[in-house]
């Protein structure tokens, strides 16, 4: 068994179609996603129809929450007024169907693995989806966060950032941001877990995906604050 884990997509087709296409070439044969979908980026609708049609897990991160829950933001910060900016705009891509898809968003998912082993997927933490679960959280706080929760593997997202941690008896992973690196490179970030006669394997990958391709979606969207997103991705050596 190969589980391609996804997550924080972000709207970003071109980069989710690389990692499809890789995930593929490795011979994944299930899918999971954990969550932040569509949010804050130019293909919101498109990105949300290709993962329906995998047909596969999908876990409720906190941007996919946005769009079916109504949000606060600071007036008074320049920022979250251009992220509302881009909420409100993905909203309207939206058809009635494409929200039904995302209101089937789960707090968590658990598959069945091998040998009675187990995998739980889930955004920040089992218990919420705005938790940051880094290397370094100290281990009373990690504690707090996963709660009663038990698995062979945990697999959560939304830091953007790849990691491996043990705790306890359990493998602690984090697959990366596939839409939207923390180092605005231009690759995708997922991971492929192999369950073979009981042995366990995780293996990171990065995906090189066509930058301009991209921006030029972007552009075309007529997505609002292109100029501002756009230039978080000025300097990628890709």
């Amino acid at each position: 068994m190969r589980i391609a884990i996804l997550s924080d997509i972000h709207g970003n087709l071109v980069a989710l179609d690389a990692v499809l296409a890789d995930a593929r070439r490795e011979l994944a044969d299930q899918f999971v996603c954990l969550g932040d979908v569509a949010g804050n980026g130019p293909q919101p609708r498109q990105v949300i129809q290709r993962v329906h049609e995998l047909g596969c897990p999908v876990v409720r991160g906190n941007t996919d929450e946005w769009f079916l829950v109504p949000q606060t933001f600071d007036p008074n910060s320049e920022k979250e007024r251009r992220v509302m900016d881009m909420l409100h705009w993905g909203i309207e891509q939206f058809s009635p169907a494409d929200v039904e898809f995302i209101q089937t968003f789960q707090p968590h998912a658990e598959i069945a693995l091998e040998n009675n082993a187990t995998l739980l997927c889930f955004h920040g933490s089992p218990q919420s989806n705005t938790d940051a679960l880094l290397a370094a959280t100290p281990d009373d706080d990690l504690a707090r966060m996963l709660g009663a929760y038990h698995a062979t593997v945990m697999a959560g997202g939304h830091t953007h950032t790849q990691m491996l941690r043990r705790y306890k008896d359990m493998m602690i992973i984090n697959p990366g941001s596939i839409g939207l690196p923390l180092v605005r490179n231009a690759w995708g970030e997922y991971a492929l877990i192999e369950i073979r006669e009981g042995r366990l394997a995780v293996e990171f990958r990065r995906v090189p995906f066509d930058l301009s391709a991209l921006l030029q979606s972007a552009r075309e969207s007529g997505m609002p604050q292109f100029e501002w997103w756009a230039g978080d991705w000025a300097n990628s050596p890709f």
